[in-house]
Formats: C-alpha cells, sequence, structure tokens
C-alpha cells in the first residue's frame, strides 16, 4: 500500500529546498564565486567570517564549525575527555526520543547513554526523569530541543549545578529558538548544530558547528577538527577530519542574514496549525512561550497516525515520522534492549509530521489544516 501511496503526486511537499534556496540564488552564486576566485577551500577566511558570525547570533564567545551536527556533539564530548572533565565509562543523561545521533556521539566516546522519558506536553526531556537517574557515575546532561522546542533549561541548570554536571546542548534542530533573549546554544556549557540542508539553518550539503563561552573547549575542538592539529603538521592530539568547508560556510553566511525572518515565517504558519486543526483525534503541539519554539518540526499526535498520515497522502500532502523507532529499540543498542520507556515508544507509534518551512504558503497551509479536520470523516 506504501509503495502504490508514494507514487501519488505530492501537491504539498514536506520541504521544498529547492525553492528555500531559489530565494537567494543570486546571494549564494555570489558567494560561491567569491570562494571559487579566493583559491582557498579548506580552514579560510569564509569560516573564519562565519564562525564569527555565528558565535555572536548565537550570544557566545566561540563557533567552531565541523563537517556535520554528529561530529560537532561528539566532539563536544571529545574535548571534554581530553580536558579530564569526562572519562570513559562516565554515564550522559539523553532523551529516549531523539534522533540517534544523540546516542551515537556518547557511545562514540565510550560513554555510556542513559535514557530517560520526555515530558508527555513538549516531548522535551523531563527534568523530574534527569533528576531521578542521576547517579554515582553521572557526568553530563544533553539537552535535545526537539523539534526546534527548547527543553526546560533554567530546570536542567539547576540540577547541573545542584550535581556538578556538564550541561550539554544538542541544538540540532533549534536554530532561532530562545528565552528571555537568550538562544538556543547559549544555556549549557557546549551546544552542539546541525547544517543539514533541512535545518532551520541549512547549508548546500553537510555542516555543523560547535558553539561555546569556554575557551579551553573550544580551543581544543579547533584543533581535533584538524587532525588534532593547532599548527600545521604539529599534531597535539589524535584528532580527526571534521571541518567545515569554505564553500558551505559561504552558504551559511547567506542563509544566517535570513534566518530570523525564515523562523517568524515558521512560527506563523505553526501559529494557523494551531488555530485551525480541530480534530477529537489529533492532539496539536504543546509550546511553552512563542520564542522558546523555532519550529523545525510540526509535530502532531495521532492514535490511528498511520491511517492519518496515508489520508493526508492521497490528498496530496507529504507527511514524515520524527522518529518512528527508539534508539533503545534499534539493533545497534543491544545493551538498552531491557530500557523500559513506556512514553517513548508510544510517542514513536502516533507522531507524525506536516509540512512546515519558509516557503510554505496559505493555500498549502489552508489545505493541510482542512486535509487534517476531514480525517475520517469522508471527505
Amino acid at each position: 500500500m506504501d509503495a502504490i501511496a508514494d507514487t501519488r503526486r505530492v501537491d504539498v511537499p514536506f520541504l521544498d529546498l529547492g525553492e528555500v534556496n531559489a530565494r537567494y540564488a543570486d546571494e549564494l552564486k555570489a558567494a560561491a564565486a567569491r570562494v571559487i576566485d579566493s583559491g582557498w577551500y579548506v580552514l579560510g577566511e569564509e569560516l573564519a567570517a562565519f564562525e564569527r558570525e555565528f558565535a555572536a547570533w548565537c550570544g557566545v564567545r566561540h563557533a567552531v564549525g565541523t563537517g556535520n551536527g554528529l561530529d560537532a556533539l561528539s566532539l563536544i564530548l571529545r574535548g571534554y575527555r581530553e580536558l579530564g572533565l569526562l572519562a570513559e565509562g562516565d554515564e550522559v543523561i539523553v532523551p529516549g526520543n531523539t534522533f540517534i545521533a544523540s546516542f551515537l556521539a556518547i557511545s562514540e566516546n565510550r560513554l555510556v547513554p542513559v535514557p530517560v522519558e520526555p515530558d508527555a506536553a513538549t516531548f522535551n526531556i523531563d527534568p523530574a526523569c534527569v533528576a531521578a537517574a542521576i547517579g554515582p557515575r553521572t557526568r553530563a546532561i544533553m539537552a535535545v530541543h526537539l523539534y526546534g522546542q527548547l527543553a526546560d533549561m533554567p530546570a536542567l541548570q539547576a540540577l547541573a549545578r545542584q550535581h556538578g554536571l556538564l550541561l550539554i546542548e544538542d541544538a540540532a534542530q533549534a536554530h532561532g529558538a530562545m528565552l528571555d533573549g537568550c538562544r538556543a546554544g547559549a544555556f549549557g556549557d557546549a551546544a552542539a548544530f546541525s547544517f543539514f540542508p533541512a535545518k532551520n539553518l541549512g547549508a548546500l550539503g553537510d555542516g555543523g558547528a560547535v558553539v561555546t563561552d569556554d575557551d579551553a573547549l573550544a580551543r581544543r575542538i579547533a584543533a581535533l577538527r584538524n587532525y588534532g592539529s593547532d599548527v600545521k603538521y604539529r599534531h597535539l592530539y589524535q584528532g580527526v577530519n571534521s571541518r567545515l568547508d569554505e564553500m558551505q560556510a559561504a552558504m551559511l553566511r547567506v542563509k544566517l542574514k535570513h534566518l530570523d525572518a525564515d523562523v517568524a515565517w515558521r512560527r506563523r504558519v505553526a501559529r494557523r496549525y494551531r488555530d485551525g486543526i480541530h480534530h477529537p483525534q489529533i492532539r496539536l503541539p504543546h509550546m511553552v512561550r512563542e520564542e522558546q519554539h523555532a519550529w523545525h518540526l510540526f509535530v502532531l499526535r495521532c492514535a490511528q497516525r498511520d491511517a492519518l498520515q496515508r489520508h493526508l497522502r492521497a490528498r496530496g500532502i507529504q507527511t514524515l515520522v520524527h522518529y518512528p523507532v527508539p534508539v533503545h529499540r534499534q539493533p545497534s543498542y543491544p545493551s538498552l534492549q531491557h530500557v523500559h520507556l513506556p512514553l517513548t515508544e508510544r510517542l514513536c507509534g502516533e507522531v507524525l509530521s506536516l509540512p512546515m518551512g519558509p516557503t510554505l504558503r496559505d493555500d498549502d497551509v489552508d489545505r493541510v489544516i482542512d486535509a487534517c479536520n476531514a480525517f475520517g470523516r469522508g471527505a
């Protein structure tokens, strides 16, 4: 059935990246030409400029560009290991309902992920569950700003201070989320961003960045991403090759100038969905405060999720599921098969992401709203 349904025409795509980038085509092409003409393609002036601009936008002292978001998250943990603040076997508390990258960064560093349940309303990590999971080997909390909404950072900051823990933000989906003037990335000891093309701030390829106010961590990560080298052919550490290249940095510099406007449009779309969808079987996402949510994804809940997705697909509306299988039930993590997270598992069977993006037109939004409200009513 899915294979047949997937061949149907899509009238409202989930996200049209071609249309997203076409808005800035002239600027992007000029930036690309600038990089080509420079003759310098790795660790050059475009990256240095983007790192300064993105750090300033986030409200922190440092940004260090990396090859992708997973590397950014992994290098934070690696950096803390190199600095002696983490050691093999230490535990990191992480939400159970997140993309696998959050877990991979932990296990890659020979640390132990300790998954806990989210808050049922916001989908974000529940501070009460974090508090209950803190044990003698706990050394860090990883707060994932899932779908673009800030986790409860004041509560997590208090827990981190009380127990002497590192607080790390997985901000891969949260470009533009903020609270009381403080942006995602500026709450924890360090934060990782992804610039995967579909993100609120997306490159034209892969990319990521670490942001932090920690001078020592920033210096360490800057070396680790470049074969462990601070000066050419001098290698202080056993590093990796994970550098945001000049071309992607130039693309991101263009798109960063438009990011606030894009997030504002996403919020407008989310308001229209929230005001317009009224169906007893559909639970709309809970928003604590508008500024806290950058709406990378608009994720609703429905006990009949698969039927709702088929219904929308039949009406030319493309949706996605973020995420259908929790990490602790993935074959790649046999050590976590004993973990019991009933809310996380229930969410995986109920969540559905509606079309969302800065180019979604009003008539597209109307079409999605009408289709959701017609679910199960023979319309």
